[in-house]
């Protein structure tokens, strides 16, 4: 049977620290690699708009894809730039089991991968944590990050004061004790945490102002041209990412300082797989600084639905033919 999830149905069944451990699992496992986001331009008549589609697939168990357009002219119609719809196949029969809200689903799995992180990176008694950005991944971080470190106290800054005070209001709703800032660089050296969601194409994060111990979640920045933090950030840090073949390919955070000379991608220390695993270790003294770079892996999204559908209907698992 053929299930629909709406954004309310996602936000309420995802639980952080069950995502987050559906999460750990997925990267755990030495899978195949999945192909990277393709990108088609489907636009009329000269107006730009893209569809990008991210497969994945644990052979025997799931399959799924998810389709997102970019219709930038959606503003004239009074509709958003961005939809995302999630499809989930099952892995031993190919028949559909759910369609699943896109955006909702994006936003949720990209915070938990955040803290997962975070679990090996930061260090365990982090209690500040510094949101750069006020759109819709960054409303879900303080959760997530809070389900895996005592955090308490959040602030947030964005280019607009009232969204950031927007935002902390809201998270103050949610039971966090958040506050609005106004100036990022006086900010930055009393976080614990500090995770960027922006789409920037200036550095934000000055390396030069993170304190000994600072844990630095870059989330934002999923292209090329876009960064969120300056090569002494970079340099200063032991260097974390989702998967190898994302961040090499659009995580203008690395490639710009790799082009620059200031950087090289063998000084990445790991990726999600490795740290899960064991293979790599994590943060491995109090004052280290320690990054992690994502730019989204389509794994998380099948680990997310995967979880969504299974726990909202455990008996709905297709069963093998005979």
């Amino acid at each position: 049977m053929l299930r629909s999830y709406s954004a309310a149905d996602v936000h309420a069944a995802l639980g952080y620290p069950e995502l987050i451990e559906a999460l750990r699992e997925a990267f755990k496992r030495d899978g195949e690699p999945m192909p990277l986001r393709q990108a088609y331009e489907v636009g009329v008549d000269g107006a730009p708009a893209r569809l990008l589609t991210m497969p994945a697939w644990i052979r025997g168990e799931a399959v799924g894809v998810k389709l997102v357009t970019v219709f930038p002219q959606n503003a004239e119609r009074g509709l958003g730039a961005v939809s995302s719809l999630y499809f989930l196949l099952d892995g031993q029969t190919g028949q559909p089991r759910a369609t699943i809200d896109g955006e909702a689903l994006t936003n949720r799995r990209t915070a938990a991968a955040s803290a997962l992180a975070s679990s090996y990176l930061s260090r365990a008694d982090s209690r500040t944590l510094l949101i750069v950005g006020t759109g819709h991944v960054a409303r879900h971080l303080a959760a997530a990050h809070r389900a895996v470190r005592p955090i308490e106290k959040v602030m947030v800054w964005g280019r607009n004061p009232e969204r950031a005070r927007a935002l902390a209001d809201t998270l103050v709703r949610q039971g966090a004790n958040a506050v609005p800032v106004t100036d990022l660089d006086l900010a930055l050296p009393q976080a614990d945490i500090v995770s960027c969601a922006t789409t920037s194409t200036e550095p934000l994060v000055k390396g030069a102002l993170l304190r000994p111990g600072t844990h630095l979640d870059l989330v934002g920045a999923f292209t090329p041209q876009m960064r969120e933090s300056d090569d002494a950030a970079i340099s200063r840090c032991r260097v974390f990412i989702d998967t190898y073949p994302g961040a090499l390919a659009e995580a203008g955070d690395l490639l710009q300082p790799i082009a620059a000379g200031s950087w090289s991608a063998d000084r990445i220390c790991g990726d999600l797989h490795e740290l899960t695993s064991g293979a790599k270790a994590g943060r491995l003294d109090r004052d280290e600084i320690t990054l992690f770079k994502s730019v989204g892996a389509a794994i998380e999204d099948l680990a997310a639905a995967s979880l969504l559908v299974n726990e909202a209907n455990p008996n709905s698992r297709a069963q093998p033919p005979e």
